[in-house]
């Protein structure tokens, strides 16, 4: 079992890199394997609609977006780690996110794979972050892994975060709760495959009306 974790923070040992650490060695200590990727320090662009994945089944822009295809393509779940600018997420999360999830849309299925948003911030906006990376989870059958608080710690460096003792609690709780939810669903498949999803209606009015 696997998770992929996704670190969009240019500070590589930042908040949100510690916050995502102590989800990761419950994660480990759980017994799932994880796969860390940095991203927020990378020249990632946005999607630019050129519809190349259809037709060859990855993204025109070979970077890091086409590196983390292939893992959460195997992965059991993925961890999405973002500061907060402006109460909303870091734009290379974002481009990163828009172009994973629209590349991939026709290569493997998502549905039942788990999903989890990490906020860091200083002290406010994180709310309207976390919902921004939720939303990528909810239009694709993927169950979001909650906490005991909403998955979040604060501060301005990775030592005040080791101060937020709620915060990283709530991060060992997530790591708990994703491992129970992958191990559940594992099971669960043997027994009867994933829930069949419907896809024959794809609702445009062309028409205007």
């Amino acid at each position: 079992m696997k998770v992929l974790i996704i670190n969009g923070s240019p500070h590589l040992h930042g908040c949100s890199s510690r916050a995502l650490s102590e989800v990761e060695s419950t994660l480990q200590d759980a017994g799932i394997e994880t796969v860390r990727m940095d991203i927020g320090n990378k020249d990632i662009r946005g999607c630019i609609s050129c519809q190349f994945c259809r037709k060859h089944g990855e993204c025109v822009f070979h970077d890091e977006v086409n590196e983390a295809a292939a893992i959460f393509a195997e992965a059991d779940g993925i961890v999405v780690g973002s500061p907060t600018y402006y109460a909303g997420s870091n734009g290379q999360v974002l481009a990163f996110l828009d172009r994973l999830y629209y590349s991939t849309s026709g290569t493997f299925d998502k549905t039942m794979k788990v999903g989890a948003a990490v906020i860091s911030s200083r002290r406010g906006g994180s709310t309207s972050a976390f919902d921004e990376i939720n939303k990528y989870f909810t239009m694709t059958s993927m169950p979001v892994v909650s906490s005991t608080y909403w998955n979040e710690v604060h501060g301005f460096t990775a030592e005040d975060v080791e101060k937020d003792l709620e915060g990283l609690q709530t991060m060992r709780n997530l790591g708990r709760n994703m491992a129970f939810l992958i191990k559940a669903i594992a099971a669960q498949k043997q027994v009867s495959g994933i829930p069949e999803q419907e896809r024959r209606y794809f609702t445009s009015f062309p028409d205007g009306k």
